[in-house]
């Protein structure tokens, strides 16, 4: 993700960071997915509703194996398949056209109503960041889920209680976010989004509920990882450059 940003010169890598060891979690331990079959009915579907985190996603494909990862150096260039957002008709693997806040979460729960009408097995998964969820449709596809009784749909939030521009709570206050969910019938897990074992015991639950949706909230911290980028706005929507991409790789290695 600091290679993909600081080649392309441009991205978001404070929130690709943030949300670097859920997806990790979801693409290597918890979803059934075929990188040599990717268009698998009964594959699991995972929807990037916060679509400007885009090179995580990118990151966890290409190491799945759906295509190579030198195809990685290709982000946010022309012709590439690997675009600011993720655009499904471009890239294997990826489900959803991303691009304006607070779809993710209805287009999920559209996926998990044709496993329904389809019987198939698969799950749903949908990650939404926390500024997202100021967003009205994000409330209003919560409400549809909990009626539908979706659960097969899991959502998460990456909670790193910052936007574009500040603080999610200086912007528009979100807390308490779980009792917020709670309200609105979900079966909800408040988390540590970067401790792997707290991640995959919440994905279990969220499996083993039955008879409404689960929501995720990860505690997560912008930037993880990198010193200067964690907590740092700034790194919302800008990539390092060349300097700071070596101090990154460094810290993470």
């Amino acid at each position: 993700m600091i290679t993909m940003t600081a080649a392309a010169g441009s991205g978001h890598p404070g929130g690709s960071l943030s949300a670097a060891d859920i997806v990790t979690t979801l693409y290597f331990r918890v979803m059934r997915h075929d990188p040599k079959n990717p268009q698998w009915e009964d594959r699991d579907r995972f929807v990037l509703s916060k679509g400007h985190s885009a090179p995580v996603l990118y990151a966890a494909l290409a190491e799945s194996g759906y295509f190579p990862t030198a195809q990685l150096a290709t982000l946010r260039k022309p012709d590439s398949g690997l675009q600011g957002h993720p655009d499904r008709n471009l890239s294997l693997g990826v489900e959803m056209t991303a691009g304006s806040l607070g779809m993710g979460l209805s287009f999920g729960i559209g996926v998990a109503l044709a496993a329904r009408l389809d019987h198939r097995g698969y799950r749903v998964y949908v990650l939404l960041g926390d500024g997202e969820c100021q967003e009205g449709q994000t409330w209003e596809a919560a409400l549809s889920a909990v009626h539908f009784k979706l659960d097969d749909l899991t959502a998460i939030v990456d909670c790193n209680k910052m936007q574009l521009s500040g603080w999610t709570r200086e912007i528009m206050n979100l807390d308490p976010l779980d009792k917020k969910w709670q309200a609105f019938g979900w079966h909800t897990i408040d988390i540590d989004g970067h401790d792997y074992d707290q991640i995959l015991a919440a994905f279990e639950e969220a499996r083993d509920t039955k008879g409404k949706p689960t929501v995720i909230i990860a505690h997560t911290v912008k930037g993880k990882g990198v010193s200067f980028m964690e907590n740092n706005v700034r790194f919302h929507g800008k990539a390092p450059t060349p300097e700071e991409a070596e101090r990154a790789l460094k810290e993470l290695s």
